[in-house]
């Protein structure tokens, strides 16, 4: 999916939802557990609940490797079931020497390998350009790398001061400037937590063109109207996750419907700011 194809599902929807399938076993009701694949189950129902407010789905793969080879069952039917027109994000944060990178690549973009045929996997990028090199080898697909994340470690090493080419910034800031030298807006994303909104006015400024994949929205108690206002450009360039508050609304038999309430209230309120933008 080419980022103008994206932009034209964000029009055509009004929304720049992304739903996450962090699906937990233990958290799933429990009336699924009789079904064959109580995972793909219950990732089925949702989809279809909130399928017509959602531009993307974000399968949060250590989800699916907690239950071993079942789990990757679950994973690549949901994969399948999945509408074409609906971004799909393998949420793996990956990221190793070249070689290992090139494999973990393999395994999100090339089908004819491993079945998996996402739009795009999360990266991270501490070991700089050779570890994500490998995931733009695959035209057409795109590196999401994490920039500025929304827990509460992140201040750990993301806020340092880094010095590089005469300039002080931010090490997430600097994360931001020189991967651009990578890739440009049509292959690359950054990660931004919805609790970080203070900072989205500043990464802006970085990278005014690229998309920004923005969970924290919803249950990690993120403002959608302060991720929009900041975040917003001309192309709206924002995919804003949400969870838990969707897929968990509800424990019991009405969980799908309860998804589908949750999934257009935040479309509605999508639609409002992508109008006034």
């Amino acid at each position: 999916m080419t980022k103008q194809e994206l932009f034209e599902q964000i029009t055509k929807k009004k929304s720049y939802l992304c739903v996450g399938l962090d699906t937990d076993i233990k958290k799933i009701p429990s009336h699924l557990l009789q079904t064959k694949d109580p995972i793909f189950e219950f990732n089925r129902q949702i989809i279809d609940a909130t399928e017509k407010y959602a531009v993307a789905y974000k399968p949060n793969i250590a989800f699916y490797e907690a239950m071993g080879a079942k789990g990757w069952e679950s994973l690549q039917k949901t994969m399948e079931y999945i509408p074409n027109h609906c971004f799909t994000i393998a949420d793996a944060k990956r990221g190793d020497i070249g070689n290992t990178s090139g494999l973990y690549a393999r395994t999100f973009f090339d089908k004819s390998s491993s079945g998996f045929d996402f739009n795009s996997v999360t990266v991270a990028p501490y070991m700089g350009r050779d570890s994500v090199q490998p995931f733009l080898e695959f035209k057409g697909k795109w590196v999401i790398l994490l920039a500025l994340t929304s827990n509460i470690g992140s201040h750990d090493f993301q806020h340092l001061t880094v010095e590089a080419q005469g300039k002080k910034r931010a090490l997430y800031e600097q994360v931001i400037v020189q991967s651009q030298e990578w890739a440009d807006s049509e292959s690359m994303m950054y990660v931004v937590g919805a609790t970080q909104a203070n900072k989205l006015s500043e990464i802006r400024q970085l990278a005014p063109d690229h998309f920004l994949l923005v969970p924290g929205v919803g249950a990690q108690g993120g403002s959608l109207e302060d991720v929009s206002r900041y975040g917003m450009n001309k192309h709206c360039g924002l995919l804003v996750n949400s969870s838990r508050a969707i897929i968990y609304a509800s424990a019991d038999k009405d969980f799908a419907a309860k998804a589908t309430e949750e999934a257009k209230k935040v479309q509605e309120e999508m639609e409002t700011y992508l109008a006034a933008k």
